[in-house]
Order: structure tokens, then C-alpha cells, then sequence
């Protein structure tokens, strides 16, 4: 089974406008609301791939009620921590000639919902995936990913780890099967100016992978993605071509597919080409990737000569 962790979820609601304006009243040409948050959206991608997910974190009031009930209505099985205080918030995503988000700060959580969280935990068993995505609230304690971690330890479970900063740092003594920083954040690991070379991104991905990363997946927006695996080879996947409609969520896609690559075939390659596939999808879309629309990017990535596998 897969477990995606969604600390701080939210209703996401997107409104498309054709031009932003700050001197009058903005009008929306069309809105749609989403269960967001970076677990949840790796859960909605895996269903989408007919791979089962429990969607784990916690939910407050009647915006997390929503948020279950979407979930629920879709297929994905949701097991969330209800939380007293508070409610789950609501994010504002505008899209016009760019993107305007506006995130909400969401609900306080006290010591008995986190330990109640942490029980839930319990449920996974050798074998299974848990993924821990995005930052947690600003009231939880700052290495509840390590405490995650720690309770998980030597049961055989696998994790993925999609963060920024110490929060990614702490996880890797706990061996995580993927990380997937972007180029950005890779460079902001190391204190390093972020226009990386191919060389560098290798480098110091293999630098993580010795303090305890066993692959390293690194996003890299218009110049596709770089996989850098547990046996020691490199495989990279340039840029689609395509007009990038919507970047919320692509790097979640892209987690969920190269999970779904590997829980299916067990080879690295495929799974960064499935990645690849529904980050580009996302990426493509007004919303998250639909198997349609992954089959098709997928079918562009085979046809793609610029996607190499290199061994060192």
C-alpha cells in the first residue's frame, strides 16, 4: 500500500481570469475548486495510474469535511486526523497572464492529534510506500518528519521524501527510497548559486545519496528532469514542447508517476519516463493529470530523442 502524508491540506480554489487588474474589480471567466495539498495531489495522480493510496494528515471543519468527501467520491481511500480548532484552509489560485496564489495558514493541531496521527503510521507494513510532501504548519514541531521517520524505522518501509531545506536533510539518514528536490532547492542545499550545470546537478546529487538518499530525482522546469539512482546511473528527460498552463501540483505528479513506475516494473528508467509524463501532463492541464492525458505525454516522451540513460 502507499501512504501519502498531507500535513497542512487544503480546498484549493482556482479562478481563471483573462487580465489581473488592480484598479478595478477582477472577474473570473471560469473557477473550479480542488482537494489540494501535495500528498493528496499524489494520491489523486496514483489513482489515476490504478495504483491504491491512503491519504493520511489533518482535516478541520466543514473545508476539511469537503476535502474527505471529495476523496472519498473519487476512489481514493482517506484516513484523516480530525483536528478541534480551527479549520482547514482555503487557498486562492488566480490564474491569469501568471499565477497569483494566496495560502492560508490553516488550523492549530495540539499534542494528542499529532500522536493520534502518529498511530495511524502504524498501519504500514514491509514493503509499503510513505510519502511525506510539503511543509508542515508552522504550529507542528519542526522535525515531525523525523518523528515519522524514527516511529517507521525497520519495518521495511520505503519513504518518499518531497521537502526543502533541513526538513529533507534530517530524512536522509532514514535511507529514503526517492527524494525529489528541484534545481532550486538542490542548489539552496548546498549554499550554491542555482544555475547548475548538468555536471553539478550529478554531483551533488550524489553528494545526498551518501548521506543516505538512494535515488535523487531533480526537477528542473523547462529543461526536464535528471535521475540519478541507487545503482549509480544517470538518466535525464529534456523539456516537452507544450504551453505551460498550470505548475501547482506538477512536481506531486511527477512523484506519483515515477512511484507508480517503480512499485510496477522496478526499473528506474521507466519510472523516471512515467514521472516525467504526468509532472509534463500537469503541467499541460487546468488541473491534475488525467490518464489521458499522461498516455499521450507519454507516448511523446518515447518519441523523444532527447532522453538518454548514461552509465558511470
Amino acid at each position: 500500500m502507499v501512504y501519502t502524508i498531507t500535513l497542512n491540506p487544503a480546498l484549493d480554489y482556482v479562478m481563471f481570469v483573462g487580465k489581473l487588474r488592480y484598479d478595478d474589480i477582477n472577474r473570473s471567466r471560469s473557477e473550479a475548486l480542488f482537494a489540494g495539498g501535495k500528498g493528496i495531489n499524489v494520491s489523486t495522480v496514483l489513482r489515476e495510474l490504478d495504483v491504491p493510496s491512503v491519504a493520511l494528515g489533518f482535516i478541520a471543519g466543514f473545508t476539511g469535511d469537503e476535502i474527505e468527501r471529495r476523496l472519498l467520491s473519487s476512489g481514493i481511500a482517506a484516513d484523516f486526523t480530525r483536528v478541534k480548532k480551527g479549520l482547514t484552509r482555503i487557498n486562492v489560485k488566480i490564474k491569469a497572464e501568471t499565477e497569483l496564489d494566496v495560502n492560508a495558514n490553516g488550523p492549530e493541531v495540539d499534542e494528542n492529534e499529532i500522536a493520534a496521527l502518529m498511530e495511524k503510521l502504524d498501519a504500514a507494513r514491509e514493503g509499503d510506500v510513505v510519502i511525506l510532501a510539503g511543509a508542515p504548519p508552522k504550529n507542528l514541531p519542526a522535525d515531525i518528519y523525523q518523528q515519522m521517520l524514527k516511529r517507521l524505522d525497520g519495518r521495511g518501509v520505503r519513504f518518499v521524501v518531497d521537502a526543502e531545506g533541513d526538513l529533507l536533510k534530517n530524512a536522509l539518514p532514514y535511507k529514503p527510497l526517492l527524494i525529489k528536490p528541484n534545481h532550486h532547492e538542490l542548489a539552496g542545499l548546498f549554499g550554491v548559486p542555482d544555475r547548475l550545470t548538468e555536471e553539478e546537478i550529478v554531483h551533488y546529487a550524489r553528494l545526498l545519496q551518501k548521506e543516505g538518499a538512494r535515488n535523487v530525482l531533480v526537477s528542473r522546469g523547462g529543461d526536464g528532469a535528471l535521475l540519478v539512482d541507487e545503482n549509480g546511473d544517470v538518466h535525464k528527460l529534456g523539456s516537452l514542447p507544450g504551453k505551460v498552463v498550470n505548475t501547482v501540483g506538477a512536481g506531486d505528479s511527477m512523484v506519483a508517476g515515477f512511484v507508480a513506475g517503480f512499485l510496477k516494473t522496478g526499473d528506474y528508467a521507466y519510472a523516471l519516463r512515467l514521472g516525467s509524463a504526468c509532472g509534463n501532463a500537469t503541467a499541460l492541464s487546468e488541473g491534475l493529470a488525467t490518464r489521458e492525458k499522461i498516455d499521450r505525454v507519454l507516448d511523446n516522451i518515447k518519441q523523444q530523442e532527447g532522453g538518454t540513460h548514461e552509465n558511470h
